[in-house]
């Protein structure tokens, strides 16, 4: 599989320039005579190669209109570029720094099952560019990304637990996994019933990472994510067409693993807990069924209106145990329902939080790195809807045909911690259509503006941390944690 490290390098002495072509001005001579002929005006995303006296490629033209750059400009060049290595030239600093971390991203390509892996274009990395660093947040995508491409088959709840034992392993974190009927008397009650039908091949799973947790004098970040590894949609069984794509439900767990990985990586000053619920939504004899109560972690009871709802479900339990720890902030990252995709498409998943200050950090992080989100609201005129008539909750908004992104946030804030600030991202983790830089598949969305947001918070905390890069004297490695409550 492709790395950071493989796309964007240190140096290479047979890299040829890759120059802007502003709204196609400042072109004379024979380069001028060739974009004519190949029709290139410099409009945004354009590509020429232009030829040297033999025919071979001399420097390519890369398109930026007349306004400022896009961010993600790099990865459709990424996928247009002939391979070879290539560097920046003419750009201004910040211009070449978002163009290199975008051809990373761009440059990545799931050749798992390919019989001839793929080889992609080299980038130098501008002057001035942290290298590592970039490479980190590429990588985190990748990891992301690849979690979300890989089939049920070979990503279900145990793979998930093995990929967090490797983030945790590299980064000196503790882990603690319950899994199976364990689940009852640990008190995961919504994990366990959603999960149960899939044991005990595919048992269910609650993953709980920490680190830096006898810290105490730092601020302590959560990170919860949804991990349905396969979601047949359980009893209320999803049409062919709704199941084809459902190896990607577990895209929330994916993303909050590679945040988490930033965050350790990077060494910021923040105690961190990571939780994920695993689990495959199966059908058997033993599955939940519309019209079962559940119980929760917090104590509520849930009247399961849909089985194909379960993710607020799972993420309940996740949340409520998130809020024992008492964060001062958490995040949680879900592919959670269709009408997020029906309200803003795939590319702009919707985000939701109470809190105006979080709220303005993010989508401020988001315009700087070019990752984007749109708040949505929290609206309090909906809360009946996932009120019901047998238990204190029910998983779905029967009586509402619409807003069900709305009303699934609103299930979820009645099990987000009570203290510090909370948001909810509804990610759909996948690019439809495949385009240039955006290959059909998984796709990484909110984790670096979310990384963003919290270097900025926090990272002043600690003296000597860079952007992007390492704390001169990191704290101590992470203590065990402590068992959850009964």
């Amino acid at each position: 599989m492709i790395a950071a490290a493989d796309v964007l390098i240190a140096d290479s002495e047979a890299a040829l320039p890759v120059r802007p072509a502003r709204g196609g001005s400042g072109l004379e001579g024979a380069v001028a005579a060739w974009a004519a002929a190949n029709d290139f005006v410099g409009k945004p995303g354009q590509l020429l190669i232009v030829p040297g006296p033999a025919g071979a490629p001399d420097h390519a033209l890369l398109g930026v209109g007349d306004a400022a750059v896009d961010a993600m400009a790099g990865r459709a060049l990424a996928a247009k570029l002939p391979v070879g290595d290539w560097r920046l030239e003419g750009w201004e600093p910040a211009e070449a720094h978002g163009l290199a971390l975008s051809f990373a991203l761009g440059a990545y390509r799931f050749d798992r099952y390919k019989a001839k892996p793929a080889v992609p274009p080299r980038l130098v990395g501008p002057e001035g560019l942290d290298l590592a660093a970039a490479q980190a947040v590429a990588d985190a995508c990748f990891r992301v990304r690849r979690m979300v491409d890989t089939p049920a088959a070979d990503m279900g709840p145990a793979e998930i637990e093995a990929e967090a034992r490797e983030v945790a392993q590299a980064h000196g974190a503790s882990i603690q996994v319950t899994t199976g009927d364990a689940l009852l008397k640990a008190n995961y009650p919504a994990v366990h019933a959603v999960g149960r039908a899939a044991a005990p091949h595919r048992a269910p799973r609650l993953i709980e990472m920490g680190w830096n947790l006898d810290a105490a004098d730092r601020p302590l970040v959560a990170l919860v994510g949804k991990g349905v590894a396969f979601d047949s949609g359980g009893l209320d069984i999803k049409p062919a067409a709704g199941m084809r794509n459902m190896k990607k439900d577990m895209g929330g767990a994916a993303h909050v693993l590679g945040l988490a990985r930033l965050i350790m990586g990077a060494k910021l000053p923040v105690r961190l807990v990571v939780l994920v619920a695993a689990v495959e939504n199966a059908i058997s004899g033993d599955a939940f069924r519309p019209g079962d109560v559940l119980k929760t972690r917090k104590g509520l009871t849930v009247e399961v209106g849909n089985t194909d709802a379960e993710g607020r479900l799972i993420l309940s339990d996740a949340l409520a145990r998130a809020g024992e720890h008492r964060p001062d902030l958490t995040l949680d990252f879900a592919t959670l329902t269709g009408a997020a995709r029906v309200a803003l498409g795939p590319e702009l998943p919707p985000l939701y939080t109470d809190d105006e200050a979080l709220a303005a950090d993010l989508l401020a992080a988001s315009a700087r790195v070019g990752d984007p989100m749109w708040r949505m609201p929290l609206w309090s005129g909906y809360r009946s809807s996932v009120e019901a008539e047998i238990a204190d909750l029910r998983n779905d908004s029967a009586a509402w045909a619409q807003a069900g992104s709305v009303t699934a946030a609103l299930f979820l804030q009645r099990f987000a911690p009570e203290t510090g600030a909370w948001a909810h991202l509804d990610v759909f983790a996948w690019n439809p259509r495949a385009r240039p830089g955006w290959p059909e598949g998984g796709e990484a969305q909110g984790i670096r503006a979310a990384f963003d947001m919290l270097e900025r918070r926090y990272a002043s905390r600690a003296q000597g941390l860079g952007k992007g890069g390492a704390a001169a004297s990191p704290g101590p490695d992470s203590q065990a944690l402590s068992p959850p409550p009964r």
